[in-house]
C-alpha cells in the first residue's frame, strides 16, 4: 500500500503539471480565434527558420532585378505593414514584434509554389509567376503564406510531430541528441520536403484557415480579395496539366473547388469588410 502511494503521488503531480502546461501553451490564432496548442518556444523556431532559409538563400539561384522582384518586394512590404497594424490593434504586440520580413525570389521554374517561414522568412519560385499574372495574384500568395506564419501553424504541427515522433521531448533537447531527425520534422512541419523545391501541403484545417486570414490581410494592404477566386481557377487548370500533383501549390488539402467554394461563399464577404476600394 504504502509502496504504490509514491507512484500514484507521481502520476498525480505529472497529471497536474501536464495540465497546467497545456493550458499554458493554448494559442488563440488571430482573425480567426482559434484555439491551438503550440509546444515549441516561437523564438527557438524563430531561430532555426533564420539558419535554415540563409542556408537555402545561399545555394538556390535567385531573381534579384527586374519587375518581378520589384513587385515581389513591394507586395510584401505592403502586406506585412497592413499585418503588423493590425495585430497590433487586436491585441498581439508581441507576435508582432518576432517578425523581421524577407522577401526572396527563387529561380525555381518546374513547381509552382511559395512559402514563409516563423519570422517572415518568404521564398517565392518563379513557377508560380505565370500564374499570379499581376500584382494583386501575387497579394493572394503573399497573404495566405504570411497568415500560415501569423498563424504559427508550422509550430503546431512541429509540436504535434515532437509528440508522437519523440515523446514530446523539449526543442533544445531534441537538437542535441536527435539532431538529424528534428531538422527533418522541423523542413516537414513548415512545408520543405527532403528534395529541393518540393512543397509539403499543409492540412484542410490549416489552408482553409490561411486563405480566410490571408484574403483579410490583403484586402488591408489595398489589394482586391475578389482576385482570389480567379486566382484559384488558374491553379486548379495548372493541376490539371502536366505537373505531378503532389508538386503543385497547395492541391491536396482542401481540392481547388471547395477552396473556391469557401472562398464566395464564406471568406469574400468578410474580407470585404477590410478593402478600401469597393
Amino acid at each position: 500500500m504504502n509502496s504504490a502511494f509514491p507512484n500514484n503521488l507521481q502520476r498525480i503531480v505529472f497529471v497536474v503539471i501536464g495540465t497546467f502546461f497545456l493550458i499554458a501553451s493554448c494559442y488563440k490564432v488571430p482573425v480567426t480565434g482559434r484555439k491551438q496548442l503550440n509546444l515549441l518556444p516561437e523564438d527557438e523556431l524563430i531561430a532555426m527558420a533564420k539558419h535554415q532559409y540563409d542556408s537555402l538563400m545561399q545555394a538556390w539561384p535567385q531573381v534579384k532585378t527586374g519587375k518581378d522582384f520589384a513587385n515581389l518586394n513591394g507586395v510584401g512590404r505592403k502586406i506585412s505593414r497592413a499585418v503588423e497594424t493590425y495585430l497590433k490593434n487586436n491585441g498581439y504586440e508581441k507576435l508582432s514584434s518576432k517578425f523581421s520580413w524577407e522577401y526572396h525570389l527563387v529561380k525555381i521554374d518546374t513547381i509552382a509554389n511559395a512559402w514563409c517561414m516563423p519570422g517572415g522568412k518568404i521564398a517565392f519560385y518563379t513557377g508560380i509567376l505565370p500564374v499570379t499574372k499581376n500584382k494583386s495574384g501575387m497579394a493572394v500568395v503573399m497573404g495566405h503564406e504570411i497568415a500560415h506564419a501569423v498563424a504559427r501553424h508550422g509550430n503546431e504541427r512541429m509540436s504535434q510531430a515532437l509528440a508522437l515522433q519523440m515523446g514530446g521531448i523539449a526543442l533544445s533537447v531534441a537538437l542535441q541528441t536527435r539532431a538529424a531527425e528534428t531538422q527533418r520534422l522541423f523542413m516537414g512541419a513548415f512545408g520543405l520536403g527532403a528534395q529541393v523545391g518540393l512543397i509539403l501541403p499543409f492540412s484542410r484545417k490549416h489552408e482553409l484557415e490561411a486563405d480566410r486570414m490571408g484574403l483579410i490581410f490583403m484586402a488591408l494592404a489595398g489589394y482586391d480579395p475578389r482576385t482570389a477566386v480567379d486566382f484559384w481557377k488558374r491553379m486548379a487548370k495548372m493541376g490539371q496539366g502536366g505537373i505531378p500533383k503532389e508538386l503543385t501549390f497547395l492541391s491536396t488539402h482542401p481540392s481547388y473547388e471547395e477552396r473556391i467554394a469557401a472562398i464566395e461563399s464564406e471568406y469574400l464577404p468578410e474580407a470585404m469588410k477590410y478593402y478600401s476600394g469597393k
